[in-house]
């Protein structure tokens, strides 16, 4: 596993040892094959192979040799981001989507982990925009949502190629408290491992948190 030095002290890196196996195994993977069933394209570098997938709208690269993945910029995507990239590669089947939404926890597998998956997706989300579903909508638009017509305002975001998140909010009135949902094409078990989609949720919801703070 990574470690870093830091004042004398070695941190470990929580992320490194995942990131490493997703690579190894990442390498025994035909790329071409990957990218046909991921609904990405392979690429022939001059550095080596690659392929290149669509991710929150903007084409990203992932390096099949060290399982870089650059944004359009030429950034890194945080090791979480990366992960998700990385797992959904290895794991897609070439599954057409399904046109159905499912909560997180009708997915299989999904009861086991629906508790956390509400406490880093949907609480903070009602928390912060329950009452003010306009700045729902705004941060929604910034980040290339889609207008869906569940509850109080809702949302389809195509986070990558064959995975497709809607998230919903049910504002606060005087009989309810807010409440705040995500929803999932039912084809998404064939692209990401359970766990990875509680993780997606979660950055779902961060990222929209994120772009309501943005200002113009």
């Amino acid at each position: 596993m990574h470690t870093v030095e830091a004042e004398g002290v070695r941190q470990r890196d929580p992320y490194q040892a995942a990131l490493d196996k997703a690579c190894r195994e990442l390498q025994r993977l035909d790329p071409y094959i990957a990218a046909l069933r991921s609904g990405g394209r392979a690429l022939n570098r001059e550095s080596g192979q690659a392929v290149e997938l669509a991710y929150w709208g903007h084409d990203i690269e992932v390096t099949w040799e060290t399982g870089h993945v650059c944004s359009p910029a030429g950034a890194p995507l945080s090791p979480t981001a990366r992960l998700i990239v990385l797992h959904y590669l290895l794991t897609a089947d070439g599954t057409p989507l399904a046109d159905r939404w499912l909560s997180f926890r009708e997915l299989p597998d999904g009861r086991v982990y629906d508790t956390a998956f509400r406490r880093r997706a949907c609480q903070p989300l009602a928390r912060v925009f329950g009452q003010r579903p306009a700045a729902f909508a705004e941060a929604a638009r910034r980040l290339g949502g889609e207008t869906l017509y569940f509850g109080d305002a809702s949302f389809l975001f195509r986070v990558l190629p064959r995975v497709r998140v809607a998230a919903i909010l049910y504002a606060a009135d005087d009989e309810f408290p807010a409440e705040a949902n995500l929803l999932f094409d039912a084809s998404t078990r064939h692209y990401l491992p359970i766990e990875d989609v509680a993780v997606l949720g979660g950055l779902v919801a961060g990222e929209l948190i994120r772009a309501s703070r943005q200002t113009h």
